[in-house]
């Protein structure tokens, strides 16, 4: 069964919401490999500085690829998430 909704989502908001989940998803992976977050898979809080570096390395990369596609809130948060977690890998790095 089908809810109606009177809120319907258009395909850009759409895209939107699944490009954020999308730096959300490898900002997760970044936080859990400088150890601030719990890995679900076994509940504990782990250092892994390649999967912060792989996470980083992709979202430059989608920041690349995206360049001049984007709305400025997108572009935004994509360069502001970016920004946030190499300062912290530089920090991770040097301890």
């Amino acid at each position: 069964m089908s809810q109606n909704n009177d809120k319907t989502v258009s395909p850009e908001q759409q895209d939107q919401i699944l490009f954020m989940m999308l730096v959300q998803q490898h900002q997760q992976i970044a936080l859990m490999g400088l150890g601030e977050q719990e890995n679900p898979t076994t509940g504990k809080k782990e250092k892994d500085l390649k999967a912060v570096k792989y996470a980083i390395d992709t979202l430059t990369m989608l920041e690349k690829f995206t360049s001049g596609n984007l709305s400025r809130e997108m572009s935004g948060y994509l360069t502001e998430t970016l920004k946030s977690l190499r300062l912290k890998y530089v920090d991770a790095s040097k301890a």
